[in-house]
Order: structure tokens, then sequence, then C-alpha cells
């Protein structure tokens, strides 16, 4: 059988003298440092007390140096194990340019952070200790010489990324910091086998007429022609047994599966997973080697008819609810599988069934696939591209084609991956930025990968999944690649120029992009920043704003809707709620035109670092209060009122299995609670179905636009609708009263309501720092009330509730107060 080794834990890390541009650098020549693999040199220099937290103030700035200097990783390394004829070191994942040396020999020089490497070493490891160096060139250095010797291309940031296949991200990006990492960044270890092994293991898992069908293709490595057999087991249970003929390196089989329950996405079904296990023996039944992972049958289509992009699984039309996913650590190496697991519950628990894997990041960690298997939840994995012109020259193409066809192999398992995406913006922003009439415009630009290379490359690998050449992509040059009347759409003309009231202007397709800024949680935000007073404009927090003119943005969309903010906390308050209105305003509309507008994907999910963004989950991980408002939004059953031609409607949109039958009640009340008009409409919606319901005039039509408001309910579902903007609403002081109950675990805060209480919320960092809560901003009717569910791992002051801004309504902000109660 095959043994390993783990090379992980403890190296050592220096300087290489060679590349040491600055005094910083130049001080720990001769210097070993203590070293953690999986890493980078910048959490091993920070766990040494030699590096700023790069989080804090503008330290950022300050480590920039580490991402210029050329560094060295070594250890001592040795085989002990079972005798082999091959022993091989294999690294899954070097950041990014690297010299690998055994014993003073070379083995490789890499150039790609997201291949997996294999290197014979037999002849110069044993019993031994040997050293083992990695020599680790600066990104920037290897950048640069590639974007010298093949000419300039135009990108979105100034930034030389796109000459590198590294997370792009690393250099900096609209919503992060430019923290250029060096490292081992995934495991490392020694594999010793004899006669054979499994080198690739490629099941394609489909689901049709009842029946899974599983395509498999097997590929060994071996040390002589021998006949060798692979048994294939699907939970334990012997499925085929394949020959491989003795000079054979690669077969493939096709197998019939009865009798298994397809995998299904949330809220479609269960996401089914069986194990599916490879036993590599030779023929005097001696075990060579095993695999296995859990898998899940389903087919995947993409429906593009007539400008569509529907997908449909298992033949059925799934409604996207989806939310972008960035790196959830700048430092990727920190990820683990418990954190990974947190955060893709907490997107599930949010109503999402889609993450959308984007092309600046990585193609993350078997872990990230796996929990998104076992939750439901389908992943759109962009190729790693994004914003930029990238050369089709040497020596990146060969990357990008090694690159592609590896991860296309190590994912293939996953039922959870659902679509191939050829790169991020790159086929919209070549027309939309001129980026051909800019310098290097003239040059290759990276069409031939998006187009050619890489759905070639996932026809033969996985045809089990569609391939979309890009996001945005109209589907061909004969329509604008961001078409909103064909295929995929982003949004950022409303954000960047305009109101998101505009929102309602179109109806896309599909909406694989948009959003809206706010900043994170109070305590994030100030353990990020040591200003003195803290304002929306003093240098750590704008520092901590990295889109262009975003502060800007912030205030011009507020503009149209409340008046200017009185104070620091005010305008984080305020900001959060528009972010929450944006949202809002977006996924009600485009939700209401299902299946014309097939999902959405919302900008974006999570943040690496403490910033102010587009997130739902900031930089530490706290919920702002749009993560609330997704699980509202993204419900299987839900009531809206939208403006349509000739008037508003009463938008029922009933994503379940089965039919939703009931009364719609629509009032027109005062900010008292008094009833100015009703109407009752009977409604019988079909399942995965929309149904609208017009608002009668006399209803719709408000005396008073300042003081009115209509409300619509369906069972358990409610909506409100308001005529006037918030800056024009005549909020009243709600006569809000609170009572706080001590319970195990935390605190229930109930809150009750005299007259109308707009946009109520309490911020549990403002009571502790772990302190977490159960919901974001909360309307309530005259005489309505809500528990706010507060929880931390210790006791909990429930004097400090009444603190100001701890807990508090819009109407307290407008009139320039924090609440405290």
């Amino acid at each position: 059988m095959t043994f390993a080794e783990d090379l992980g834990g403890a190296w050592n890390l220096r300087v290489d003298v060679q590349g040491a541009p600055s005094d910083q650098a130049r001080a720990l020549i001769g210097v070993t440092v203590p070293a953690a693999v999986p890493g980078c040199v910048h959490t091993d220099l920070m766990n040494d007390d030699r590096l700023a937290d790069p989080f804090l103030n503008d330290n950022e700035t300050a480590v920039a140096w580490v991402g210029r200097t050329d560094w060295v990783y070594g250890r001592d390394i040795s085989w002990t194990g079972p005798e082999h004829e091959r022993v091989d070191l294999v690294f899954e994942g070097l950041d990014t340019v690297a010299a690998i040396e055994v014993d003073g020999v070379a083995l490789d020089s890499t150039r790609n952070m997201h291949r997996t490497y294999r290197y014979d070493v037999t002849s110069l490891v044993d019993a031994t200790p040997r050293p083992l160096q990695v020599r680790f060139t600066s990104a920037y250095t290897e950048a640069e010489r590639v974007r010298d010797a093949l000419g300039p291309r135009p990108n979105a940031y100034p930034e030389p990324f796109q000459f590198i296949r590294k997370m792009a991200c690393s250099f900096g990006w609209d919503w992060g910091p430019t923290l250029v990492t060096a490292g081992i960044w995934r495991p490392v270890r020694l594999e010793a086998w004899s006669t054979a092994r499994l080198a690739t293991v490629r099941p394609l898992a489909t689901y049709a007429a009842g029946a899974g069908r599983l395509d498999l293709t097997i590929e060994v490595e071996r040390t002589g022609a021998r006949p060798l057999s692979a048994e294939v087991l699907l939970d334990g249970r012997t499925i085929a047994t394949v020959e491989i003929p003795a000079n054979d390196t690669a077969v493939r089989v096709v197998l019939p599966v009865a009798a298994v329950t397809p995998w299904a996405p949330r809220g479609h079904g269960d996401p089914a997973l069986y194990d599916l296990t490879v036993e590599l023996t030779d023929d005097r039944g001696t075990d060579l080697d095993s695999w296995q992972r859990r898998t899940g049958f389903r087919t995947v289509e993409i429906d593009r008819a007539d400008g569509a992009f529907v997908f449909r699984l298992n033949g059925s039309p799934v409604l996207v609810k989806g939310v972008n996913w960035i790196p959830d650590d700048i430092f990727p190496a920190r990820m683990t599988r418990a954190r990974y697991e947190r955060r893709l519950r907490e997107a599930a628990d949010a109503g999402v069934n889609l993450i959308r894997v984007w092309g600046g990041g990585l193609y993350e960690s078997r872990d990230f696939y796996e929990v998104c298997d076992e939750l439901g939840l389908m992943v759109w994995q962009d190729f790693l591209f994004a914003c930029a012109c990238y050369p089709e020259e040497e020596p990146l193409s060969s990357e990008v084609v090694a690159e592609a066809r590896d991860n296309v192999s190590r994912l293939a398992p996953h039922p959870s991956l659902i679509t191939w995406n050829g790169n991020n913006e790159n086929l919209w922003l070549h027309e939309a930025m001129d980026w051909a009439d800019a310098p290097g415009g003239e040059l290759t630009w990276g069409e031939r990968y998006y187009l050619e290379t890489l759905p070639a490359i996932v026809a033969e690998l996985d045809p089990s999944r569609p391939y979309q050449a890009g996001s945005p992509w109209s589907g061909s040059w004969e329509h604008e690649p961001n078409d909103t009347d064909h295929q995929t759409f982003h949004s950022w003309e409303v954000w960047n120029r305009e109101d998101y009231g505009n929102y309602r202007a179109s109806t896309p397709r599909f909406v694989a992009e948009f959003g809206w800024q706010a900043p994170p949680a109070w305590t994030t935000l100030r353990d990020a920043v040591s200003d003195e007073p803290m304002l929306p404009d003093s240098p750590g927090v704008l520092h901590h704003q990295k889109a262009d003119d975003g502060n800007g943005k912030l205030a011009r969309g507020l503009a149209p809707h409340f008046p200017a903010p009185r104070s620091t906390e005010a305008w984080h308050y305020l900001t959060q709620l528009n972010q929450v209105r944006a949202i809002r305003t977006g996924i009600e509309h485009w939700r209401s035109h299902w299946p014309h507008t097939a999902g959405t994907i919302l900008w974006q999910l999570n943040d690496l670092w403490p910033v102010t963004s587009w997130a739902a989950i900031d930089g530490a991980g706290r919920y702002k209060p749009l993560y609330f408002a997704l699980r509202e939004l993204h419900a299987d059953r839900a009531l809206t009122i939208q403006p349509r031609e000739g008037g508003l409607v009463v938008a029922v949109g009933n994503d379940h299995p089965e039919e939703w039958t009931g009364i719609v009640l629509i009032e027109r009340r005062d900010t008292g609670g008094a009833v100015q008009a009703t109407s009752v409409m009977p409604v019988s919606v079909a399942a995965r179905s929309v149904a609208l319901v017009p608002v009668p005039p006399d209803v719709a039509r408000c005396a008073d636009p300042a003081s009115e408001l209509l409300v619509a309910r369906l069972g358990d579902a409610r909506a409100l609708w308001f005529a006037t903007a918030d800056r024009d609403f005549a909020y009243d002081d709600a006569g809000l009263t609170v009572d706080v109950d001590t319970v195990p675990g935390g605190l229930d805060v109930h809150v009750h309501s005299v007259g109308l209480a707009r946009d109520v919320l309490l911020q549990p960092d403002r009571v502790h720092p772990l302190a977490v809560v159960d919901r974001g901003f909360v309307d309530l009717l005259p005489g309505e009330s809500t528990v706010f569910r507060v929880r931390a791992p210790i006791d909990l002051d429930a004097g400090l509730i009444k603190a100001p801004w701890v807990l508090t309504d819009l109407a307290t902000v407008l009139r320039g107060h924090g609440g405290g109660r």
C-alpha cells in the first residue's frame, strides 16, 4: 500500500540574501524565524513578533516590504517508513515562485499557486536526515519580469497580478489589502509506493430516468508493467472491477448505478451522498493504493434558449439565491475545515442555495467543496481570471492549461459543483473599458482561454457540467457582453453612479453580481482603527475603504433617502440600513420576475479583513444587518409590494414544492395603526412560481404619503410599502419599551412598540465583542413586539442593553439621538 509522512508543522524561515531589497529585509539576514507549514511568510513573522498586524490602521503599507523580499523555507527530511520502489515529495500548494532542493539537488522551479507538484526523490531520501529547502522569489519580481518580456496589459487595478498564476486579490482589490504572500500554503508530504499508484480518479456522477450513471476515469503511474485491477465500491458495495492491462496507464468505464437517490440543492430535496472507493491491486492481489471520496448523482443543465439563463438540476428549474465568495482570509493557509463549515453554514442559514467562487481568488480546498456537498449548496466555480487582460503566451499559457486540468480533475467528485465559468468580467471590461485602445491593448488578452482553451478542457475532462465563457457574458459577440436580455448580467451602474431605485429599471435574465456597501460591525471597525475621534473620513477609516471614492458613493447613496448623519454612530447605522434597503430593492424586484429573471448572486458574502465593503459578514466574522435581511429575502415563501405599469402589485413568491393558497390582505394604515382602506383577495400560487395581486387604486393611493403605509399579509408572510423616501416620512417617537431577561447563554431583549417603529436594531458587539444576536433590522407596527436573543460565551451585563446605540430605531437616529433606554 501507499504510505505517507506529513511534512507539515515546524519549519524554519530566513531571508534569501540575494533578494533583500529593503532595510527591513536586510535586518533579518542571518536570522532564523520559526515557521509553520502550511503557512506563509506574513503569518510566520507575525507569530514571531517580527511584523505588525497588517489589519490595524495603515500597517498594511508598513509591511509591504515582505512581498518584495525573497524567502527560504527549510527543514530536514528522511524516510524511515516501509521500503518501497518509489518515494515522492508532494506539494499540494506552493505560493508561488519556488525553487525546490533536496540535499543540494535542484528538483524544479514552480510559478503557479494553483497546482499540485510531485517529485521522485527516491534516490535522495533515506533514514538519514537531509535538508529540504524551498526558495521563494518575490511574486512581484516574477510578475514584473513576465510583464517586461511580454508587454504591458490593461487591468482594473495598478498591480501586475495578471502576469503570474497567483491569487489575484493578494495584490489588493476594491475591498482588500495588498499583502503579497509567499509560502508553502497547502500540505506537503512524502509518499512511498510500489508497482503502481492511483494518479487520478475522476468520477462524473449523473442522474437521469430514475437511475445513476458513473463515468469513471482512472489514471495510474507505474514503476513497471504488471496487470492491475481497480475495484470500485459504492457505500462499501462492489459495483465493478476494472482491469488495467500491463502497459496501460488509463482506463475509462461507464457504470449504470440503480437505486440511488439524486443529490439535490437546498430547498429541492436532500443532498444525497455516497461513499465512492477505488482500490488498486496487482495481479497477485497485493493492495497497492486506494482512493475515497463522497459523491452524489445529479444532472445539471443551463437553459440558455432565447437569452435565458436558468439552472436545471435533475430536470427541474432552480431559482438561484446566491452569494459571491471571496477567499475568507487574505492569508488562506489559515483556513480550516471548521472555519469553512461555519461560514458556509451561515450562508445556508441565510437561505442561500448557490456559492459563486470568484475568479480573483482560489480553487478552494477539498474541505470547502465537501461542506457544500453536505449542505446542498450549489457551487459556481470561476476559473481564476479577473478584471484584466491576460497574456496568452508562454510562460503563462502552459501554466493555465496545467492548472485547469489539475483542478477540473480534482473537483470532479463534488456534486455541489454545477458549472465552470471562464473568467470574471474580462470579456465585458475589454469592451466597456476600451482596453483595446489602452497601452498593450493590441496584444493578446485572454479571449482564447475563455472561448477555446478552457471549454475544450471542460469538454474533455468534465462534460457533466456546463461551461460558460465568462460572467457577465451574453453568449456570443453578437450582443454586448453585459446585456440584460441575454444570459448573465453584472449590475454595477447602481452603486457606482445610480441610486438603488434603478434596480427596478430592468429585468435581467440572471444577475450574477450586484451589491451595495456598508461599514463592518462597530467593534470590527473600532478594533482596526485607532483614530481619535473616529470619523467616516478619518485616516484609519479611509484606509479601510478600498473602493474608488467609496465614501463618496456611500454619501451620495444616502442623500436621496436620509438626511445627512449627525455623528459617526449615525453614519454607521444609516449606511448599514441603506445597504439593506438597496439589496432588498434589487432582490425583491428581480425575484418577482421569476422565471424571466432566474436568480441573483449577491456581491458578496464575506470579507477577508476589516473593511467597508459589500459583504454581509464582515472580516471579523460578525454579521451586518444585511445578513439577516437575506434570510427574509430568500425565504421559500415571501411577499413584496412592487410597482408595475398600471400601479402597485403584491408579488407572491412561492419557491416551495407545494402550492401556496390563502387570502391576501392589503391595508392602508396611518402611523398610529388606524386602517384607512382594505382589500381582500384569495390567491393560489403554484409551486415554484410567482403570482401578482393588483393593489386596488383606492387602497394604493395615500392621502398623506408622509404618514401612511401599505401592509400586505398572507399567512405569516408580510410586506410593507412606503410611498415616500425615509427623509420625507413623518416618523414619530414609537414609544418603545424594553425589558431584558437573563437566560442561559445570554439575554432575551423584549421590545414593544406603541406606534410605528421602523428599523429597530440591536448591535450585540456593543454589549460585548463576543456577543451575537438572532436578527437585524425589525419593523414593528403599532402594538407589536419582538424579542432580540443575544447570546455570548460569557455572562452579559443586562444594563448595557440600555446604553446609547446598543438598541435604537430609525426615528431616534433621525432625531439625532442614539437610543439608550
